[in-house]
């Protein structure tokens, strides 16, 4: 691997991650004009035309075509940019600032989740050190959740769905990236494109609904304007910026060395909060680590056996 493209690697993976850590504590700031759904669906309108316009100029006319799989592009979009976008960011608006810090969280939980649903949907069952992280990883996100206080929690449960929302959202990005390995085919940028396009107006259509039913309000022009920096930052630095810079690292490092800047993510938003003034508990911390070093020992031990496979290999 050439030096400057892991130089390149290395820039790219980090500011992606580094942006998507920022994303929550900004969407914070958003809910206070707009509400998550809607805020949701006018960040990605905006992406989907942005992309579109990208994947002409740099494609050509045909790459818009769907190519006869509609289908999977509607399910992986929905998870994408329906289930993970309105739930996430349900969830942490009901939770405030704790929601912020367990967003990100659970973002940094993703190649263990990966690994589970791998495990329980394809029956690719894990090697035993990889479990041991699982479990370790399983630790911490429960110490960030429940703060040291299991009992309270689970009795009172007002936390409970908000959490649920959250996880439910992450698992829907996860499927959204296992999906893309059946479009090794096309273009980072034409199923990101594509899948963006079908999530969003799923989201729209189902926004709308509610709106229609009296229990979402459509917001003011003002109110979309309040919101005006925090939607910026959301479309242009944390999702087409951040988008394109995550792919560009990944292909340059390969996944196995691309997938530890996710921990950035955590990293950002708590240095965020931080400075915003609020406290972080020894139990957030605490968690935190936990999933840090369960994701970097489950990468280090892939490596080793990829290693003494590729060692096996060739004798």
């Amino acid at each position: 691997m050439r030096k400057d493209h892991i130089i390149k690697g290395v820039l790219m993976c980090l500011l992606a991650s580094v942006a998507w850590g920022a994303m929550f504590p900004v969407a914070e700031s958003a809910f206070t004009h707009l509400d998550p759904f809607y805020f949701s669906v006018i960040r990605y309108s905006a992406v989907s035309i942005i992309l579109v316009i990208m994947l002409w100029i740099k494609e050509g006319r045909k790459a818009l075509s769907f190519g006869g799989r509609a289908k999977s592009l509607w399910v992986f979009g929905t998870m994408a940019f329906t289930v993970y976008n309105l739930l996430v960011f349900w969830g942490q608006n009901q939770l405030g600032t704790s929601g912020v810090i367990l967003a990100s969280v659970m973002e940094a939980l993703m190649p263990i989740l990966s690994v589970l649903l791998l495990w329980i949907f394809k029956q690719r069952k894990p090697e035993p050190p990889t479990i041991i992280c699982i479990v370790v990883a399983l630790i911490g996100c429960f110490m960030v959740i429940t703060k040291g206080d299991m009992s309270a929690f689970f009795v009172q449960g007002g936390a409970l769905f908000p959490v649920l929302l959250i996880l439910l959202g992450v698992i829907g990005w996860v499927v959204y990236t296992i999906g893309g390995s059946q479009f090794k085919d096309w273009s980072v940028l034409r199923y990101s494109t594509l899948t963006c396009v079908m999530g969003t107006a799923t989201s729209a259509a189902i926004v709308l609904s509610l709106t229609a039913l009296g229990i979402l309000h459509a917001p003011t022009f003002h109110m979309v304007y309040s919101a005006g920096f925090e939607l910026s930052f959301m479309i242009l630095i944390a999702g087409l910026f951040a988008l394109i810079s995550w792919n560009t690292g990944i292909k340059l490092l390969t996944p196995v060395n691309g997938i530890l800047f996710i921990n950035f993510v955590p990293v950002t938003t708590f240095i965020i909060t931080v400075l915003q003034g609020h406290s972080m508990t020894v139990y957030d911390i605490g968690g935190t680590l936990l999933i840090i070093a369960a994701l970097v020992s489950n990468n280090l031990y892939q490596r080793r056996r990829g290693s003494l496979a590729a060692a096996g290999a060739a004798h």
